[in-house]
């Protein structure tokens, strides 16, 4: 990493609670690419000036995480149609002060479910109806899921979200079951109220064929483990957590790591 300088570029993220994994993964990424960037971590105390602080000192990315996905959107200049499509943003692109919207958790999730060739007949049951709820829903939409339960207490975003793209609502889980079980809500958060939580009763994780846990911090959920433990595939918020962050990065600063550059990344930010 180069030593602090004026000519450095700054990317940042936004986070009610911040990790170190996106700080690790583009630092590690500068680092074998002789990039002279930084990136670093914060949790605002005021979203409003934050933004306008990117927007002011030149700093070239922003990453945005919960509680801010939306909220963000009426502080930018332009939406990007990844954004646009679910109303929520998890990456913003300074270019010469306009500011510009996109979401690449959208992105992750649809190859995620690609990848691991999850059945597009299968039933899903998604448990939350925030900014990354919206991504997972869009994802599956387009990906040719149509039976699909959005799981969420508040009625009012459960019920719009699950209507905006043709599914159902319920408030609870009520002893239901479904072949792909996706949390979208920070249960087994680390630092959260329920960090030891399993997202999914136990007889409702037995009864699914695949298991997604979007959560990234810890690596392994309690409802990661459970799964494994069940001896069901499971998808990680860490594979997530990569894929976004490498399409944010690219977003940053035009440049592709390889394969091998991402693992390394990867790897170095898992170590932590």
């Amino acid at each position: 990493m180069p030593i602090l300088n004026k000519d450095m570029t700054l990317c940042i993220s936004l986070s009610a609670r911040p990790s170190n994994n996106g700080t690790r993964f583009h630092n590690h990424l500068y680092e074998q690419l002789d990039l002279n960037w930084i990136y670093k971590a914060f949790a605002p105390t005021n979203l409003e000036q934050a933004i306008a602080g990117v927007r002011g000192l030149g700093i070239r990315g922003c990453a945005v995480s919960m509680p801010y996905k939306e909220d963000v959107i009426a502080l930018v200049d332009e939406m990007d149609r990844s954004a646009k499509a679910i109303d929520s943003v998890n990456t913003i692109v300074n270019t010469d002060g306009h500011l510009k919207a996109y979401n690449t958790d959208y992105t992750a999730i649809e190859q995620l479910l690609a990848s691991n060739s999850v059945p597009t007949n299968y039933s899903v049951l998604v448990q939350g109806a925030g900014g990354m709820a919206k991504a997972t829903v869009a994802a599956l939409r387009d990906a040719g899921f149509s039976d699909v339960t959005v799981l969420a207490r508040n009625e009012t975003t459960g019920r719009a979200l699950a209507a905006q793209y043709g599914f159902q609502w319920r408030p609870e889980l009520d002893g239901g079951t479904a072949d792909l079980i996706i949390n979208v809500t920070p249960i087994g958060m680390a630092g959260g109220r329920e960090v030891d939580s399993l997202a999914f009763p136990q007889e409702t994780i037995d009864a699914a064929q695949v298991v997604f846990d979007v959560v990234a911090l810890p690596a392994e959920t309690p409802l990661v483990k459970a799964a494994r433990a069940a001896g069901k595939p499971v998808i990680t918020g860490a594979e997530v957590a990569t894929i976004q962050a490498l399409e944010q990065f690219v977003l940053y600063t035009g440049v592709r790591p390889t394969p091998e550059q991402v693992r390394a990344a990867e790897e170095f930010m898992r170590a932590q």
